[in-house]
């Protein structure tokens, strides 16, 4: 049986969604969407030829009895009250990051989904399902490098907007840094400092860029990540573990090497839809699959709630440029 899929928000997420679902993968279709901006909602269904109904608001989408499951690809301040909706009407929902624009939000959706008695929610931390970390979190599992020791990464963009502005480093950028780690590691964040070396001449007079992001766990492994949005070169993401045996280093993006004109030469991606597509196909599909058979197994409410922590202590680094405290409350039972 198919799962009828409903989704909220049709932007450039969203709409790639939907493609994916509707194109690429098995056992779901999209039957239902909606978006702040009702045409743009109506255009992607007749570009994806699919038999959707276009609801006026994501409450009604919700409400709707055809639906079987949410996704939420809309603005991240209206995802806390789509979640929490979707939880009330007992439907899966796969919530892209943030899964809200606050700990406090985050902590509202963990409530109410414990209280409902079933995990109903997976959050889109597309990294967990890419396989070159994959097989680095085989390898720091499998005690292949001893115990892991420090964590040198970066996170670099070609450019973004004017809107793109400093604390969105942290809540848009690093957040991805923020759970792979945790999930990386089987770990928590004990601590956070932001530096800011010289400027960039290519950012804007809003953002500064680049950061540096330090981070110390609770296991006491230091993680230093460079976050670098106008980069120019193109879309970059680097980390090595740095074990007491092995170093283990994510793979570059398969790519095709060039002999030319007295040079050899590697081709570098510039969007991260192509650099991570592969991931997202299987993330989209492990929400499918648990709609199906009723187990969600993927990234949760909870892991959401502790990227946000870690996430709010990092802006108050960049603010204050000191060491700041990162207090993790213990998980509960429900998601362990």
């Amino acid at each position: 049986m198919s799962v009828n899929i409903g989704i909220i928000g049709t932007g450039m997420i969203g709409e790639e969604h939907a493609r994916r679902i509707t194109q690429q993968l098995t056992g779901g279709q999209i039957v239902a969407v909606t978006d702040v901006n009702l045409d743009q909602a109506r255009a992607v269904v007749d570009r994806l030829g699919i038999e959707a109904q276009v609801y006026e608001d994501g409450q009604a989408l919700i409400s709707a009895d055809n639906v079987d499951a949410v996704m939420v690809t809309s603005w991240g301040p209206t995802h806390e009250e789509y979640v929490l909706a979707a939880i009330n009407a007992g439907k899966p929902v796969f919530c892209e990051k943030p899964l809200a624009t606050t700990a406090e939000g985050c902590r509202h959706i963990i409530d109410a989904e414990i209280q409902a008695g079933k995990r109903l929610v997976q959050v889109g931390f597309m990294r967990r399902y890419d396989s070159g970390y994959q097989m680095m979190k085989a390898a720091i599992d499998g005690n292949r490098l001893g115990e892991p020791l420090i964590v040198h990464a970066a996170h670099r963009n070609p450019e973004v907007p004017e809107r793109y502005v400093t604390p969105m480093a942290i809540h848009d950028t690093l957040i991805h840094e923020l759970d792979t780690f945790r999930w990386l590691l089987n770990d928590d964040y004990k601590s956070a400092q932001v530096l800011f070396p010289r400027k960039t001449r290519h950012a804007h007079s809003k953002v500064e860029d680049p950061q540096i992001v330090l981070l110390e766990t609770v296991k006491g492994v230091r993680i230093d990540v460079e976050v670098f949005v106008n980069c120019k070169y193109g879309y970059d993401i680097q980390c090595d573990v740095v074990g007491e045996e092995g170093i283990a280093r994510l793979p570059e993006p398969q790519s095709l090497q060039l002999r030319q004109a007295g040079q050899r030469s590697n081709e570098i991606l510039m969007d991260w839809k192509k650099r991570f597509g592969e991931a997202f196909d299987v993330e989209l599909q492990a929400f499918i699959d648990g709609v199906a058979t009723g187990e969600l197994k993927g990234p949760s409410s909870w892991d959401g709630y502790a990227a946000a922590i870690a996430g709010d202590v990092c802006v108050k680094a960049q603010e204050s440029g000191a060491i700041e405290q990162i207090d993790m409350p213990e998980r509960p039972a429900f998601y362990a």
